[in-house]
């Protein structure tokens, strides 16, 4: 028997997320659910920097990578396997560098819960490559 778990796509591109500032976004996760937010990655060398925490208890999370949009999720490449995140006791904190053009998808999972919903609070940034053009 083959489960469908409901999902929510929040996408953004590095431009996008390089302008919110210093400001906790939420995601709310029903039970049994998962939430993905899609960064569209297309400087090369750019640091994507996330943080979260959950409430009221834990969530797990992945990091995934598809070149194209066209590739089912369940192909991507795993970055960071799904794991389960103790978020509701410390902050999670974690960085990838954009190595190729393509979306990077960061993955909040509920669905091992079957009665609990989560809060997920979460900031991301983006810093820009340094490009050294031979001037002092």
């Amino acid at each position: 028997m083959r489960v469908l778990l409901s999902r929510l796509r929040v996408p953004f591109s590095v431009e996008e997320i390089s302008v919110f500032g210093d400001s906790l976004r939420e995601l709310f996760i029903r039970s049994g659910c998962y939430s993905s937010i899609p960064i569209t990655g297309s400087t090369l060398g750019a640091t994507i920097h996330w943080l979260f925490t959950s409430q009221p208890k834990s969530i797990s999370f992945s990091v995934l990578y598809r070149e194209d949009t066209h590739t089912p999720l369940e192909e991507a490449k795993v970055l960071i396997p799904l794991t389960r995140c103790q978020s509701h006791r410390e902050t999670m904190t974690g960085e990838l560098i954009v190595r190729n053009t393509g979306e990077y998808t960061l993955i909040f999972d509920n669905s091992f819960s079957r009665f609990i919903s989560k809060k997920v609070l979460y900031r991301l940034s983006v810093e820009q490559p340094v490009v050294y053009d031979g001037t002092h």
